[in-house]
């Protein structure tokens, strides 16, 4: 009875705010590791990255990945499945499931390709906090969230509803225009008490598949040093090879194309070096919502 009395005394949009925040604890208790990828500006290849993660992650478990980037949304290209429906059921929203087995959910899929999402920040949120909690992702060893670039609504949005991540992944490429804002989002990272993974470098040289002989386009080591220079862990540099821009454009990811490639080889490096530094992992719960 006084419980009764207790929660009638609670405002109606506290009481509904309180239910999302257990419904999304709820779906993300089921979640083995959340690793976040992020990037201090775009064009650094960062969600190209965290797809060629995804694949690479569910050799060895099953994997899920969020397209956090609301209003310039990527991953369901890379994925292929750009045109692929977002299903409603009783219980929430079904990803698809891309290749790998990769579970997918993209802004992308539940609007028209030429639509711009003219959002302020609080419907932003709000949508990417139904990507997380109403999405029926099941039991995942893995989940990737592709965040936008910077460190404005949807980093500190996961951030906050998601304290529980492993940590962030930052993506960079070598030239020092990139690595000035690798700084800001490490400073963000810390800001929110978010774990640094690691920081990978994109884009780091380019072999000639004619002559064997490399150039570095855009430099390279710049994402190491800056790793070294800031005392986080470096994971690895990912070459440039032409067929990554065509397999993103196709909607097949390098890794699962190209397996033999020296950016593949980088690709599982990385996953290698980034799999000891996620968190222990606790047993699932049960519950409504683990059925």
């Amino acid at each position: 009875m006084a419980e009764e009395l207790e929660t009638a005394q609670i405002p109606p949009h506290i009481m509904a705010a309180m239910r999302e925040r257990m419904k999304m604890a709820q779906r993300m208790s089921r979640i083995k590791h959340k690793i976040v990828v992020m990037s201090g500006k775009g064009g650094v290849g960062k969600s190209t990255v965290a797809a060629n993660l995804a694949c690479v992650l569910a050799e060895t478990g099953t994997a899920g990945l969020v397209d956090a980037d609301v209003t310039g949304p990527d991953i369901a290209k890379l994925m292929g499945v750009e045109e692929a429906q977002v299903k409603a059921t009783d219980t929430g929203l079904e990803p698809t499931t891309g290749p790998a087995g990769v579970r997918v959910i993209s802004m992308a899929q539940m609007i028209d390709r030429d639509t711009a999402v003219v959002w302020r920040g609080p419907l932003k949120i709000k949508a990417l906090k139904q990507m997380l909690s109403d999405v029926e992702w099941g039991d995942l060893d893995y989940l990737v969230i592709d965040l936008p670039p910077g460190t404005s609504d949807e980093p500190l949005s996961v951030a906050q509803e998601i304290p529980d991540a492993d940590g962030a992944v930052v993506v960079t490429t070598p030239q020092e225009v990139s690595l000035l804002d690798v700084r800001k989002s490490i400073a963000f990272a810390k800001a929110v008490k978010m774990d640094i993974l690691g920081v990978i470098e994109n884009m780091s040289g380019f072999v000639c598949p004619h002559c064997g002989k490399q150039t570095d386009i855009f430099k390279i080591g710049g994402g190491e040093a800056a790793a070294k220079e800031l005392g986080l862990p470096f994971l690895g540099r990912v070459p440039i090879d032409p067929r990554i821009v065509i397999g993103g454009d196709a909607g097949t990811p390098f890794v699962l194309e190209h397996p033999d490639s020296e950016a593949t080889k980088a690709f599982r490096g990385i996953v290698q070096a980034l799999r000891p530094r996620l968190k222990e992992t606790k047993p699932r719960p049960t519950g409504p919502l683990a059925k």
